[in-house]
């Protein structure tokens, strides 16, 4: 009998749903594991050690259900410990820096890219390395926007708070030439209303969701392993903090992808 393996994705807590919804849509037939390390989030002012113990950790917990493929849906995990993980498992690992800077040089006209991020995605400047590989002289204007997190893990997406929130740290982004604009962390996406705004509609919002999803196919195209179940999958979702919110938050950010397929919702003991 043909066993589907899935793809496990993680984050340090809702934000990699970005991922998961895009992936869904791509690959619908595909089973998704899921962890959000949402007892311990958020990564970016975290030590890079801390960082990567944690994925560490999360990868080993996920390792158990067999999956054929591992998708750091985290910048700054990304940034810190996707060397480290490839390192250690015989699968495939795709992270979500490059996707984003790939799309990102394909959509600008201007030349200048910017990125906002975590502190621990900013600091290790991943983005920047990543941009100048593809183009030598693309200008980068960088950000960090530690209080983003914070409100998407609320669920705080388009309060007069959020509003403020994000111009008190992008408004300043506006003197510079800047055309389109990575969302460096995959909880960004929540708020897209309010950056868009900020910024204004002819800057574009590059997420790396729907390049990383592209990805995933890609590499499982070429590796002939794509589902071929005609059943629809049983999806698991795990975090390891308060499930209510985490719970809120995926049924409002997923909505029609999973209303119609299985899903089991679980607190694992780790974190």
């Amino acid at each position: 009998m043909f066993v589907q393996h899935p793809i496990a994705v993680l984050d340090s807590g809702v934000g990699g749903l970005t991922v998961v919804k895009e992936v869904m849509r791509q690959l619908p037939r595909e089973k998704i594991i899921y962890f959000g390390d949402t007892a311990r989030t958020p990564y970016g002012p975290r030590t890079p050690q801390e960082v990567m113990g944690f994925t560490r950790e999360i990868v080993s917990y996920l390792i158990q259900y067999q999956p054929k493929m591992i998708v750091i849906a985290c910048n700054t995990a990304t940034a810190v410990a996707m060397s480290d993980i490839r390192s250690s498992v015989d699968i495939p690992v795709v992270g979500v820096i490059n996707p984003g800077a790939r799309a990102a040089i394909g959509r600008t006209s201007t030349g200048c890219v910017g990125v906002i991020g975590t502190e621990g995605t900013i600091r290790s400047e991943a983005y920047e390395i990543a941009l100048r590989e593809l183009s030598p002289h693309v200008q980068v204007i960088s950000q960090a926007c530690p209080r983003f997190v914070p409100l998407v893990e609320r669920g705080n997406f388009r309060s007069r708070e959020t509003y403020d929130t994000v111009r008190d740290a992008i408004g300043h982004m506006k003197r510079y030439p800047i055309d389109c604009l990575i969302l460096g962390c995959t909880h960004y996406p929540y708020l897209t209303d309010a950056i868009s705004e900020v910024m204004g509609g002819e800057v574009a919002l590059i997420s790396s969701a729907e390049e990383t999803a592209r990805e995933v196919s890609a590499i499982l195209q070429d590796k002939r392993e794509l589902a071929r179940s005609n059943q629809l999958p049983v999806h698991q979702f795990f975090c390891s903090g308060e499930p209510c919110m985490f719970r809120l938050i995926a049924n409002q950010w997923l909505g029609e992808q999973i209303e119609l397929t299985p899903v089991v919702w679980q607190v694992p003991t780790i974190g």
